[in-house]
């Protein structure tokens, strides 16, 4: 059995630009790049045409902003200008620890971790009360192009892990996103109103459902 948790809103708190447009057109400004007078309209237009289900980095939808704007910049400044804006200050839930180490009794642990923001992942955890070694693998969406709730990212999570996708028990906030596990057949741990300290028992529960099947 392998056991993977979403990390914002499920493991930490970090927080975000109340204006993520704004917030990246400061960090553009103060790399020398023009931000054009309709930078938030640009900002808010879809620029790449993904698949359904498919993460677009999110400095690759600022470079393709910028380009419909017209203005030239330095190759790597949108990135850099994304990252920056993103940096986040980071606070590790209450129970978080206890519920990861009572998933790893049960078997490997990973994240798995919607995020279009390059670094972000590993900077948050850096940040929290983890230690890189608590996970066993860390699958984010910039990092392998989907996002939940689609099924290859949930795929991909267990393979990371060594079990198969039925095998995984996927914890998270979100019904929705973190829901998608179930498309797949592995079981999702809403925290839809419940609390983290409930994770290890929710654990045991279906440890032993599984060991009747």
């Amino acid at each position: 059995m392998g056991v993977s948790f979403d990390l914002f809103g499920t493991l930490v708190t970090a927080d975000r630009p109340d204006d993520p447009a704004t917030a990246v057109a400061t960090e553009l400004a103060k790399r020398d790049v023009t931000v054009p007078d309709d930078w938030a309209d640009a900002y808010a237009e879809p620029h790449v045409d993904a698949p359904d289900g498919a993460e677009v980095p999110l400095p690759a939808h600022v470079s393709r902003a910028l380009a419909s704007c017209g203005v030239d910049y330095e190759h790597n400044a949108a990135r850099r200008a994304v990252v920056a804006a993103f940096d986040p200050t980071v606070e590790t839930k209450p129970g978080a620890l206890e519920a990861v180490d009572a998933a790893r009794e049960r078997g490997s642990v990973a994240i798995c971790s919607n995020c279009s923001v390059p670094e972000l992942v590993g900077r948050t955890l850096v940040r929290s009360d983890f230690e890189r070694d608590d996970f066993d693998a860390i699958v984010t969406s910039v990092g392998c192009g989907w996002r939940k709730p689609a099924p290859e990212i949930f795929e991909l999570t267990a393979d990371e892990l060594g079990v198969a996708p039925a095998d995984l028990i996927h914890v998270g906030d979100d019904p929705e996103a973190d829901g998608g596990i179930e498309a797949v057949g592995g079981t999702a741990l809403v925290l839809e109103g419940r609390s983290l300290a409930d994770v290890p028992a929710r654990l045991a529960t279906v440890a032993e459902c599984s060991s009747h099947d």
